[in-house]
């Protein structure tokens, strides 16, 4: 399979996963493997020093299988944070659950989706080490990945007034990508006038301008 159509097929996923708010689809044990032995890499290493070679070996497979079934070094990275997404909006699904109130769903998603992002060791790393290779993923080049989280958001969120009949929202989806952009700002540079370096203060400021984004 190569690497356009992998992609394709994680993007389905993660699509599938949030329109259902359930679990996420089991996939691939082979591919898992890969990408569970490319986050290794990635993390202890980088992903600059990491080859194919590397990926196969730790995966205890050979190279032409990772080319066949995920693709390039790149194709692996991308899949791997596909993966990463689609278990976040698993995660995500379970939080209505745990709440009477649409403003406290929009705060604890909001605080899970930045913690996550801000804590996870692939992203940390990047970031960090390896800024030129990421950045550009999550900004100029990271328009299918920004358009996916807006449409998994936006029908994560709708299903919840539907289920819960909450009060209908109007322009949902234009609300959430305000939303989402505000996430983007906040994960790539933490650092500002306004305290966002705890759960806490993430919370107090979903609470003071993303629920009003979302309700008013």
């Amino acid at each position: 399979m190569s690497g356009v159509r992998q992609r394709a097929c994680y993007r389905r996923s993660v699509l599938s996963t949030a329109a259902t708010s359930g679990n996420p689809p089991a996939a691939d044990s082979v591919e898992e493997r890969i990408i569970d032995a490319a986050l290794v890499q990635f993390e202890r290493v980088g992903v600059r020093k990491t080859t194919i070679e590397d990926i196969a070996r730790a995966a205890e497979v050979d190279r032409a299988t990772v080319y066949r079934r995920i693709g390039s070094r790149d194709d692996v990275v991308n899949a791997a944070f596909e993966r990463e997404v689609r278990r976040l909006l698993a995660d995500l699904g379970e939080i209505p659950a745990r709440h009477d109130t649409f403003e406290a769903i929009v705060v604890d998603v909001f605080t899970t989706v930045i913690v996550r992002w801000r804590t996870h060791p692939l992203v940390e790393r990047l970031l960090t080490l390896e800024a030129d290779r990421i950045l550009p993923q999550l900004t100029v080049d990271g328009a299918s990945f920004f358009l996916l989280s807006v449409a998994a958001s936006t029908e994560i969120l709708r299903k919840v007034l539907e289920d819960s009949r909450f009060p209908e929202v109007a322009d949902l989806a234009n609300r959430v990508e305000v939303a989402c952009r505000l996430v983007h700002s906040l994960v790539l540079q933490p650092v500002g006038t306004i305290d966002t370096s705890s759960e806490e203060a993430l919370e107090a400021f979903a609470r003071a301008y993303v629920v009003p984004i979302l309700t008013r």
